[in-house]
């Protein structure tokens, strides 16, 4: 597994976020809350507000899992099951995973054994996957996905 062990410090701007929620183990709604939005934004209305960023945003003590896009302003009508919302940015810890998406389970277990290890100081908000790559564009060694922790 390619990842950075050692992570350096962003700061993610205020981001108007679409997304699909869902509650439970990721495992079982990691895969239906992206397969639920990718159904979806073929059909926003406005699709000239689609930024094409895409990420998660997650909060493992709680299971909660947002499969989201970054929009340039809100949708006045969403499909339905979708939510949006702006999210204040912030500071966090980036670690960066090169690779498979199916090395994210391990990836983010190893992410949080860092983030004690290094006894790195969390704020109370989501943890933030952002990929960086198109899937269908990039072959599937080379995608890059940022793991990002909340830090204050």
């Amino acid at each position: 597994m390619n990842l950075t062990e050692t992570p350096d410090s962003v700061t993610w701007p205020d981001t108007i976020y679409c997304f699909v929620e869902k509650i439970g183990p990721f495992q079982d709604t990691a895969r239906a809350a992206w397969e639920e939005l990718m159904q979806a934004v073929p059909t926003f209305p406005d699709k000239s507000k689609l930024t094409h960023r895409f990420f998660a945003r997650y909060k493992v003590e709680r299971s909660i899992y947002r499969a989201g896009v970054a929009l340039t302003a809100p949708l006045a009508k969403l499909p339905p099951g979708l939510r949006c919302e702006t999210f204040k940015g912030g500071k966090y810890a980036r670690f960066v995973l090169t690779g498979s998406y199916s090395n994210l389970g391990a990836a983010s277990g190893r992410v949080f054994e860092r983030v004690k290890e290094l006894a790195l100081k969390r704020r109370d908000d989501f943890c933030v996957e952002s990929y960086v790559n198109d899937p269908k564009t990039t072959p599937e060694s080379e995608l890059v996905t940022e793991i990002l922790i909340p830090v204050e």
